[in-house]
């Protein structure tokens, strides 16, 4: 089993909330990066998702599209952002969110060869249909890296037991039909939506898209394992408020 399906699993086994909390890799600048993940870490994150800032973020809402266009005009990269992650030791796995562009552009054999030096067990890409993960399954089959999957709401229940059955690490349920952001107003059905992945799924689910209450978390934890977080996390982080985040986190965690 590799890092990130064993710490995900032994959490879920041990019925503790999964808080996921996610940040965009050079939004403050690279320097900070190392600082946010030790901070997330020792609030009790489960994992941490890593976005890669890139020109035409198609998922991400104003918040996140606001840190990658922060980060890029720092002159972050992805190849600066491996660089770091490889002077980085953390205890909990780390998560790469990127859009399948810039992995593309960096080199995909490259790309997992840099990873295995890195606290990076996962892999999340948005824009990458299940119908071409070959693109990295070869390559990922003998390394400590999961490829983690997406569900939408709108995924028919055939194809998301498929998704269930072959994706790794755990199942990321998009609780909107739309992009990442706070303020988000849920649909009733969205319950049972995700309930249904959680049965049919030996791995945990976590609903993300819009998380951003103890009150949305309180409410997911009824139906899957436990949550990503991310426009909320961006923005304090943003503003500085590096002690809220914490507190956030440790509320999620203790849900």
């Amino acid at each position: 089993m590799k890092a990130l399906d064993k710490k995900l699993k032994e959490l879920q086994e041990q019925k503790q909330t999964i808080i996921v909390p996610y940040i965009m890799a050079g939004a403050q600048g690279l320097d900070q990066l190392a600082e946010e993940i030790h901070l997330l870490e020792k609030a009790g994150a489960s994992a941490i998702e890593l976005g890669i800032p890139f020109s035409d973020p198609v998922a991400d809402g104003p918040v996140i599209q606001a840190a990658g266009l922060d980060a890029l005009n720092q002159g972050v990269t992805l190849e600066k952002i491996i660089a770091v992650l490889q002077t980085i030791e953390t205890d909990i796995p780390l998560v790469i969110m990127s859009y399948l562009n810039p992995l593309y552009s960096f080199g995909l054999e490259r790309l997992v060869s840099e990873l295995g030096k890195t606290p990076v067990k996962g892999l999340i890409i948005p824009d990458m249909p299940y119908e071409h993960r070959g693109y990295l399954t070869p390559l990922l089959e003998q390394t400590d890296i999961s490829l983690v999957p997406l569900v939408a709401l709108t995924t028919p229940r055939d194809r998301i037991k498929l998704l269930a059955e072959e994706g790794e690490g755990f199942i990321y349920a998009v609780a909107v039909n739309g992009v990442t952001g706070t303020g988000r107003q849920y649909q009733e059905e969205l319950d049972e939506h995700l309930k249904y992945i959680q049965q049919v799924s030996d791995k945990p689910v976590l609903a993300g898209f819009g998380v951003s209450t103890v009150e949305h978390v309180t409410r997911f934890r009824e139906s899957c394992a436990g949550v990503v977080v991310g426009s909320k996390i961006v923005k304090l982080l943003k503003d500085g408020e590096n002690e809220e985040v914490a507190a956030f986190v440790k509320e999620v965690a203790a849900v």
